[in-house]
């Protein structure tokens, strides 16, 4: 187990400033995702906590020992760090037993204790059956855990993923979730997790460290991180949402262009934008809700109904149970019940809405 403390970390190649201030604490057996849009940050992070790039400024320690600073770098094989990466990296010439087996060989264990080691292993990744096997005959999340297995078998301090489960199907990334964390657990690991995948990182962590343009946005668990999200970006980036612009009035929201309005009784006053996630919305009947339209389309999931509703002028998507599929048609007239939104002021630029990619 470990702890990493990184300090007003800045990343920049070239002219092109990739990390502006970093600051964060990982504690000893916590399990925390670095999650962000594509090129926001989160990998060249992780690379730095590893040893694979530099910081341009600020310092990097693990366990109160500085690896990366102005007078210090200490390179990735002395870290005692594991990591896997998005691409497995498994080496098709080795059987599951040898690949494991890999930094062991390297550092010249003995071969008593490195069976005893490679064989506990494979049981806790569930590949004690596969050790004879070469990767060619395993499936994807094999050979994920595979991957993962030749991560813990040097006993590192520290677990690195980067986006270890992009690759595989929905319905084994799905599994390979809770395999992933359920080995943390375990082995009291201390992760720090990389991916744009919010249902992952809603999944899997104690933390989550949002990046948005190199810059932390949110930090918190994934309760408050969904429930109370800082700024319009992380309601967005996390979830479903829809946005209405509004003005406050009088202890109401007039919902700009759509002709009707919400009770307000919250801080925010002038210009807002209310953000309704789908979940905490339901059809009732004409004038039983808070707002009125007209169902646009709906889709049977299986386990919900998914429906667009016009209110004049916006579409908003709701999810119902999914026998109200074919209890509402398009074309009808319906009302709808909010349990629950978000009031963010609205600053006129719709720049914090904006996912820079």
């Amino acid at each position: 187990m470990s702890s990493v403390t990184v300090k007003n970390v800045q990343k920049s190649f070239g002219d092109t400033q990739v990390l502006r201030d970093f600051s964060q604490e990982f504690g000893d057996g916590e399990f925390v995702t670095l999650l962000g849009p594509s090129g926001c940050g989160k990998t060249t992070m992780l690379r730095m906590i590893a040893g694979f790039e530099k910081p341009t400024a600020g310092e990097i320690s693990i366990d109160g020992r500085a690896v990366s600073s102005e007078r210090t770098f200490v390179p990735p094989e002395k870290r005692d760090i594991g990591m896997v990466f998005q691409s497995y990296a498994v080496w098709p010439h080795m059987t599951v037993f040898d690949n494991v087996a890999y930094p062991l060989r390297i550092k010249k264990t003995p071969r008593q204790e490195l069976e005893r080691r490679v064989e506990q292993i494979l049981r806790v990744v569930h590949l004690e059956q596969y050790a004879g096997r070469m990767p060619n005959q395993l499936s994807g999340g094999q050979q994920q855990r595979v991957a993962l297995g030749r991560a813990l078998v040097a006993e590192p301090r520290l677990l690195l993923l980067d986006e270890p489960l992009s690759n595989l199907d929905a319905k084994l990334r799905e599994n390979m979730r809770y395999e992933i964390k359920e080995i943390q657990r375990q082995l009291g690991l201390t992760v720090i997790y990389v991916t744009h995948d919010q249902t992952e990182a809603m999944a899997m962590s104690d933390r989550i460290v949002i990046i948005n343009r190199g810059v932390i946005q949110q930090v918190g668990t994934p309760v408050e991180i969904y429930r109370s999200p800082a700024n319009q970006f992380v309601a967005d980036f996390v979830g479903k949402v829809d946005f209405l612009q509004g003005e406050v009035r009088g202890g109401r929201i007039e919902l700009t262009g759509l002709g009707q309005s919400m009770g307000y009784q919250g801080p925010c006053a002038g210009k807002v934008v209310v953000a309704v996630r789908p979940e905490n919305l339901s059809l009732v009947p004409p004038g039983g809700g808070q707002l009125t339209g007209t169902v646009v389309n709906k889709y049977f999931l299986g386990d919900v109904s998914d429906f667009r509703v016009d209110v004049g002028g916006a579409v908003i998507r709701l999810i119902e149970d999914p026998d109200r599929y074919e209890a509402m048609d398009p074309g009808e007239r319906v009302s709808l019940s909010i349990r629950e939104y978000l009031v963010f002021p609205d600053d006129g630029t719709g720049e914090s809405l904006r996912i820079i990619t």
